[in-house]
């Protein structure tokens, strides 16, 4: 079983904390990690993009002039693309899927070996509680500076009972929080340093021992 130092909220070390070998002892296999990440992206990927094609331009329903007999070029329709206001050839549509399948046991395995990784850099850090009295930035940016990760991107995990270190975290720079159970590889990749209390870790351990 894997340990982890658990800090006090003066960050001095305080004591160690046993982290299961199910999510902190995976082997770890970046084309794994990259395929769950890439899922992610694309599930959450907002379609916004779209243009109208020749059969979606308003207007020219009649023959711009007659076929013959002009010297210009024939013309069926001003809404052919190669007219201005014409429709467009291969535009973007907001109705094309861009999400990705995964199975649910590859994208828990993907989890665990970022979280494995975290912890092997020493990169996962464990508090005794967030003793965070008034909800002020500065009493969790203050937190933060004796905390490992200093000046790093960092992400908090909380549970229900944590809103205190929410509210305080709100505003400061490379620091978000989360729940728990909402951990994901996107996030755990995006933030180096990962920073939980006890009561976080055994939330998050007793979501994927299920």
């Amino acid at each position: 079983m894997a340990q982890v130092d658990v800090y006090n909220w003066q960050g001095e070390k305080s004591g160690k904390m046993d982290l299961p070998d199910m999510l902190f002892a995976a082997k770890v296999s970046p084309g794994v990690v990259h395929e769950a990440l890439v899922a992610q992206e694309g599930n959450s990927r907002v379609r916004i993009a779209q243009t109208k094609g020749r059969h979606e331009v308003r207007g020219g329903g009649r023959k711009p002039w007659k076929q013959k007999g002009t010297g210009r070029a024939r013309h069926g329709s001003r809404r052919s693309p190669i007219w201005t206001g014409g429709g467009v050839t291969f535009g973007p549509h907001a109705t094309r899927n861009f999400a990705k399948k995964i199975n649910k046991r590859t994208k828990r395995k993907a989890l665990c070996m970022v979280l494995t990784d975290k912890l092997n850099g020493e990169r996962f850090v464990v508090v005794d509680a967030y003793d965070v009295k008034e909800s002020k930035t500065s009493e969790v940016s203050a937190m933060r500076d004796r905390m490992p990760g200093k000046g790093r991107k960092m992400l908090v995990l909380t549970t229900k009972d944590d809103a205190s270190i929410a509210y305080g975290a709100r505003n400061l720079d490379d620091t978000i929080v989360i729940g728990a159970k909402n951990i994901n590889v996107r996030d755990l990749l995006k933030y180096e340093y990962v920073l939980a209390s006890k009561q976080a870790v055994e939330e998050l351990v007793s979501q994927f021992s299920n």
